[in-house]
């Protein structure tokens, strides 16, 4: 069987059980959009270990990244003096920059996977009612963006590996 033809079903198959778990069983344990990327960027990084691992680590980091941001917009009393267009745009430049400069650390090195995480934290955060607020991120709760962020990394991060595999698996069986 051709390669893209495997993935044509393990994709969609793996895809629907992605789905029913996230917006069944699992729901709120991780968010099926946010796997989703990071099920993309498992096939972007190059759909093996290695991907796994960057896009893991690197993924989890840029949620850390976006977290402390917006701790810091929340706690950090500048809106009053500087406005809160201003202070959110100058802590997540200072975010951003320190996640370009964390590349130095091998670990960290997959940039678009660490601003992937941050995209999906903040994605996640301005879009969700009642979740941007102090309380919610200082939370031992699935609401709390620094867990249920990384649960969908990890959790779309493995649907990526298993999709792969079974895709490798259908196409040696040919």
């Amino acid at each position: 069987m051709k390669s893209l033809t495997a993935l044509a079903i393990s994709i969609p198959v793996l895809g629907v059980i992605a789905t029913y778990l996230a917006l069944g069983p699992l729901s709120g344990v991780y968010l099926i959009w946010a796997a989703f990327i990071f099920w993309g960027a498992f096939f972007a990084f190059g759909a093996d270990i290695a991907a796994l691992q960057k896009i893991i680590v690197c993924g989890i980091f840029g949620a850390l990244l976006a977290w402390l941001v917006a701790l810091a917009v929340l706690t950090v009393p500048l809106t009053p003096s500087l406005g809160l267009p201003l202070w959110a745009a100058l802590a997540v430049g200072a975010g951003v920059a320190v996640a370009v400069l964390a590349a130095n650390i091998s670990a960290l090195a997959a940039i678009p996977a660490t601003v992937l995480g941050i995209a999906s934290s903040f994605a996640y955060l301005l879009q969700t009612p009642e979740v941007l607020k102090a309380d919610v991120l200082m939370s031992m709760t699935l609401k709390n963006s620094l867990i249920v962020i990384p649960l969908s990394v990890v959790a779309g991060s493995f649907f990526g590996l298993l999709s792969a595999k079974w895709g490798a698996a259908m196409t040696k069986a040919a």
